[in-house]
């Protein structure tokens, strides 16, 4: 029992049972070496052995062993209810919350040995929630210069016209109905050639030099919502995690793959007529955010 929590600590894949493996490392070669020792001077046997993937297949079989997507995907949802509670709770459990998400963050930090846009992604949603922390409880402190998103009134923004460009795609079909259902419900928009073709009038999304694009690890839709104060909205921060895996890729959503083929062959239906996409979307888009729980972890 010692050596497995010793080795899953330490974030060894199991191959069998009794074989476990860790990618190499002088730290990894002494753990391993150390465990080995103890077990044969208790009578057992066990080797460590070096080995190296014979291609490319190989590697990334091995390398999927080590996915941590579940581990950041549980902290994210953590962190999402700790976002949502902030507002009811005292200045000490929030820090205790914040502080027990950090530690859980650093925890899986540490076994992920092939980070990517996972960890990107449960970093920066720390940060942000370090961030409202920061705001609620200690409004005064100086804080660390980060890519903060800019709170913007709705009554500025009523019965605007919105650009981004054409041929909708998983978040500008997102933002749009986002921009309709809760930001601007008389909103019109322009769906462009290409991005220098934004009138000046025009509020730009989703695009290089747009007033509202991506920050950090957030894509357009997320953005949008947190510019509006509708990042509290669970509903629309799992949306939002959905519309981010399949736009810039990370942790897997479990509804990604039937809404990608949904909007494929919506868009294949219309062709190039966007207007009609965006009003066949959001029926989906609708009919996704009535079905999400209006609770992180709740069921629908």
């Amino acid at each position: 029992m010692r050596l497995w929590r010793a080795l899953k600590g330490a974030g060894a894949a199991i191959l069998r049972d009794g074989v476990y493996a860790l990618p190499a490392s002088e730290a990894a070669q002494a753990l391993l070496a150390g465990q080995a020792k103890e077990v044969i001077q208790a009578g057992g046997s066990a080797h460590v052995i070096a080995f190296a993937a014979s291609d490319a297949e190989h590697d990334a079989a091995l390398r999927a062993l080590y996915d941590r997507g579940e581990d950041y995907a549980t902290a994210l949802e953590r962190l999402a209810d700790l976002r949502t509670d902030l507002p009811k709770l005292n200045e000490t459990e929030a820090r205790r919350r914040l502080a027990g998400l950090r530690r859980e963050l650093d925890v899986i930090a540490a076994i992920d040995f092939f980070p990517g846009a996972a960890r990107e992604q449960s970093l920066a949603a720390l940060a942000d929630t370090e961030h409202a922390f920061n705001l609620q409880f200690s409004p005064d402190e100086p804080h660390t210069k980060r890519a903060v998103v800019p709170h913007r009134n709705k009554s500025d923004y009523r019965g605007r016209t919105w650009a981004t460009r054409r041929h909708l795609w998983i978040d500008r079909v997102a933002s749009a109905w986002l921009i309709r259902r809760f930001i601007d419900k008389k909103a019109t928009f322009l769906w462009l050639k290409k991005p220098a073709d934004c009138p000046k009038r025009a509020i730009g999304f989703d695009f290089d030099g747009a007033e509202f694009s991506h920050v950090g690890a957030r894509v357009t839709f997320e953005v949008l919502a947190a510019s509006f104060g509708l990042d509290r909205d669970a509903r629309l921060a799992k949306l939002g995690r959905l519309i981010r895996y399949l736009d810039i890729g990370g942790i897997p959503v479990p509804d990604a793959a039937g809404f990608a083929s949904v909007m494929a062959g919506a868009r294949a239906r219309h062709g190039e007529n966007d207007d009609a996409l965006l009003k066949d979307m959001s029926v989906v888009f609708d009919s996704l955010y009535a079905a999400y729980p209006e609770t992180e972890g709740g069921s629908p």
